[in-house]
């Protein structure tokens, strides 16, 4: 062998590897340099006799090269320019090469008969073959044909593992995790995509990116889309390094489809013209109109979000323009099925379906819905086509027919929310439902009646409370990253306490093990149990045997609504105030609160801040509570908040001071709780004479001094304190516990929502923790700061420390939605209790222990200049 044709196969091995790796710039230069060793030119072949059949195989190698740096067109050149000098053996990898260059163009059929011609070619070779089938694998599943894309991954897998090929085996893995993606198994898609994470970060880590792009298309199909966009921004950078532009541009198209679902419909725009530009610049047609599609979906999203969702706009220049949009899209489902993309080309055709509705052209809206009458689509389908059914029946005045299908569609939604054993994910997944939520409030606000909204708004929010819990199962990885994460927490305190700047390295270490636990939690299967649907009579009876009255607060265009159903049963609907200015005064309050507690601050500061509580509480009385007043009596009031009313302190209310209230996430979710309590009551097991759980944290001043005069309370308890105050102690101690009180510090984790935390003696006790637990306690006391905090997804879907435990099962969790004062915790929680073991029901026992003193007679005065401010909220059953 000469020396020239040593180092031409030494380089074609290294460009390979680096091609395989996810570097096809380092690989393309490796064979170039190679042929220059065999004498190659540009302009001519300069190639001695003897070696124009290795040359061959590397022009093969860096047309392949070439096609994934954006030179698609030069690659298949290269390629025919190659197969007049071949050995023929090697005819079968010109084939497969060709096969995924068509493929990348989007040229399909083509690019499945290179692909079949070239399978009997490369029988022999397990890794030619093991090729072969993984790229027409990913055709299948680029057409949808997710039975046969199947078939292929699968030998292509078993053939790889065989001859020892990891890395082929990785690809196959992840490529069948997509095919579980499209049939809608999300945690399993997610575990697959894991397992050859794990090779790529040993192998091959600059193929990461193209793993990080289908998960982050896992998190848009169970509607994270915030997640999505880190992951694909991420992805796109390292794209945009490798110059792998197809890669690049498909990036693009899904990071569109993330801000879409997240309501940035210009930045889905931005994203989808840049994808289509580089799609067109590539010659690739098929994946062009696919973004031509996302595009147009954004700008209908944007102007329903001017006329309103399943509005029919009356203005004829708005009925031309969606004409012409209507117009646009039936045009687009038609290439779209010529370029053999089915599913895509019946989204399409719903949106031209959907505008023709908008322009009143219902021949031609009914045309397009019969086009896209397939079976066994994507959720995302199914879901588009209910709601284009419903919208038109509505424009047809069919409205019971409209909120027909936008049950249906919901139940499906609800069905796949089932299967989710994440409480992360369950949320998340009311968001791909959000369009269909909103029509029909509009809907049933169009009828009029409390009892159609009540049922409504039970069957559209918070429905991640509808899931049976899973307690994931014993696993020693998950409890070591765990026990790594909370000692990192423990270091990070530590530096906080004693006024150092946490180490960078710990906070990034944090950060990262953070993100291993939610991903390993994404893919816990759900148990497909939901909880049924609560009624206005079943709840009206329940509130009725409380003495209690309910106010389920909702929003829509803008303005604040309620249901109310009072002491008698009967339901009422309420129009409020202005959604607006209460969030506001929400949110203001909020950090009023935060800024008085546990502070010296000086006299004059001080009062203007009370002077900002006092005004926030009145206009949250203004805009929300004066117009339910009169309906409620003068009994306990059960509130389901909506988005940021979730961390109202209602008890601060002049119109609620001094009464018993409790806040649920719904209705549904508050008779559950309520009926727990009556079960647990009546145990026969006589497990409700535990003694109850307390737990005092470390640094808190008033830690020891509560839990003691608590336990003074409950003669015999024996309360967790100093060094024995420990995760795993707290843990095992509140496992089926009738009455817990944890007096630490707490943090609401805005950003890491199942991340928020108390401090313990040996680290932080975490939201993701109480999911291990057996069976959920039966009512939490949190005497910590801000615990009661949640994050509001899309249809109310809450996540925060109080949220995980009431999604467990725990019927009473008792919280603060801001920072409390140290002094005003002790006194009002040792009262607290003193009133519960006197047998007062929580929302009774907190009102009586004084949290929402002031003036009594003046309810209308606002919060006094001198009334303590202590935020406890009553979650749950109250």
């Amino acid at each position: 062998m000469s020396q020239a044709e040593r180092r031409a196969r030494q380089t074609h091995r290294r460009g390979l590897r680096a091609g395989n790796a996810g570097r096809p710039a380092d690989g393309a230069r490796l064979v170039r340099a190679g042929l220059d060793a065999l004498g190659w030119r540009e302009d001519g072949d300069g190639v001695p006799g003897q070696h124009r059949a290795l040359a061959a195989r590397l022009v093969i190698t860096l047309a392949h090269l070439e096609s994934e740096l954006g030179r698609a067109d030069y690659g298949l050149a290269l390629l025919a320019r190659a197969e007049r000098t071949i050995d023929p053996a090697d005819r079968g990898i010109v084939l497969s090469q060709r096969g995924l260059m068509l493929m990348r163009k989007g040229r399909w059929a083509e690019a499945l008969s290179e692909l079949a011609a070239a399978e009997p070619l490369v029988g022999h070779d397990p890794e030619l073959l093991s090729r072969v089938l993984l790229n027409r694998g990913v055709l299948h599943l680029n057409t949808g044909a997710v039975r046969l894309a199947r078939s292929d991954l699968r030998r292509a897998a078993a053939i790889a593992e065989t001859a020892g090929l990891s890395l082929m085996a990785a690809k196959a893995t992840q490529n069948l995790g997509y095919c579980d993606l499209l049939g809608g198994d999300i945690p399993s898609a997610l575990g697959r995509f894991e397992l050859a994470a794990r090779t790529y970060r040993l192998t091959a880590p600059g193929v990461l990116p193209s793993l990080e792009t289908d998960r982050a298309r896992a998190l848009l199909a169970a509607g994270l889309a915030d997640d999505a966009a880190t992951a694909l921004d991420a992805a796109i950078a390292a794209f945009r390094r490798q110059r792998r532009d197809q890669h690049l541009a498909e990036a693009e198209l899904a990071r569109a489809q993330a801000a879409q679902m997240a309501g940035d419909l210009s930045g889905a725009r931005r994203w989808a013209g840049l994808a289509l530009r580089r799609f067109r610049a590539r010659g690739n047609h098929a994946w062009a109109a696919l973004a031509e599609l996302t595009r147009l979906r954004a700008a209908f999203a944007a102007g329903a979000a001017v006329g309103g969702v399943g509005a029919v706009s009356g203005r004829p220049e708005a009925r031309r323009g969606h004409g012409r949009m209507g117009a646009e899209a039936e045009e687009l489902a038609g290439r779209l099925r010529a370029h053999g993309l089915p599913k895509d080309g019946e989204q399409a055709a719903l949106l031209a379906a959907r505008a023709f509705t908008v322009a009143r052209r219902r021949d031609d809206a009914v045309r397009c819905l019969a086009a896209a009458n397939g079976r066994g689509r994507p959720l995302e389908v199914v879901l588009l086509r209910r709601l284009a059914r419903a919208e038109l029946a509505a424009a047809d005045g069919r409205t019971g027919a409209a909120l027909a299908e936008l049950r249906a569609g919901l139940a499906t939604l609800h069905t796949r929310r089932g299967q989710l054993g994440s409480l992360d994910l369950q949320t998340g997944t009311a968001a791909l439902g959000a369009e269909l939520a909103g029509f029909g409030l509009r809907l049933a606000l169009d009828r009029g009646t409390a009892g159609h909204v009540f049922s409504w708004l039970e069957r559209s929010r918070a429905q991640a409370f509808r899931v049976h819990p899973v307690r994931p199962p014993a696993d020693p990885e998950a409890a070591a990253v765990l026990a790594e994460l909370r000692q990192l927490g423990f270091l990070i305190r530590a530096a906080e306490l004693s006024g150092d700047r946490p180490d960078p390295a710990h906070l990034a270490s944090r950060a990262e093990l953070q993100r291993q636990v939610r991903q390993r939690s994404w893919r816990a299967g759900g148990l497909g149990q939901v909880i049924a649907l609560a009624g206005v009579a079943a709840v009206a009876a329940a509130l009725a045997e409380s003495g209690q009255a309910l106010a389920s607060i909702a929003v829509h265009d803008q303005r604040l609504l309620a249901v109310t159903i009072g002491p008698a049963g009967q339901a009422r609907l309420i129009r409020l105030g202005d959604f607006g200015a209460a969030a506001e005064a929400a949110l203001r309050l909020t950090a009023d609160l935060d800024a008085l507690a546990g502070r010296r601050l000086p006299p004059r500061l001080e009062a203007v801040i009370r002077e900002s509580v006092r005004r926030q509480t009145l206009a949250l009385e203004r805009e929300v509570m004066a117009p339910l007043l009169p309906a409620l009596g003068r009994g306990g009031v059960v509130i389901v908040p909506v988005g940021a009313l979730a961390c109202v302190p209602w008890g601060m209310l002049p119109g609620l001071r001094g009464r018993p209230v409790t806040v649920c996430p719904s209705a549904s979710s508050w008779l559950a709780a309520w009926r727990a309590v009556g079960v647990a009551a009546t145990d026969p097991t006589g497990a409700t004479a535990r003694s109850p759980v307390l737990v005092a944290g470390p640094g808190l001043q008033h830690a020891v001094p509560e839990v003691s005069r608590i336990a003074a309370v409950y003669p015999g308890c024996q309360p967790l304190v100093a060094a024995a105050a420990t995760v795993d102690a707290t843990l095992r101690a509140l496992d089926g516990a009738p009455l817990a009180h944890l007096a630490a510090h707490g943090y609401h984790d805005r950003e890491n929502v199942l991340f928020s935390r108390l401090d313990l003696a040996d680290g932080p006790l975490m939201a993701y923790d109480v999911q291990r637990l057996s069976k959920a306690p039966g009512h939490v006391v949190l005497s910590a700061c801000d615990v009661g905090r949640t994050v509001v997804r899309p249809g109310d879907e809450i996540l925060g420390f109080t949220a995980a435990l009431l999604h467990l099962g725990t019927a009473t969790v008792i919280s603060s939605v801001s920072r409390v004062d140290d002094e005003i915790a002790l006194a009002t929680m040792t009262a607290y209790h003193r009133a519960l073991s006197a047998g007062a029901r929580p929302a009774e026992a907190l009102a009586l222990a004084g949290v929402r003193a002031g003036p009594a007679d003046a309810p209308a005065a606002g919060v006094a200049s001198d009334a303590p401010l202590a935020p406890f909220v009553c979650f749950g059953a109250g």
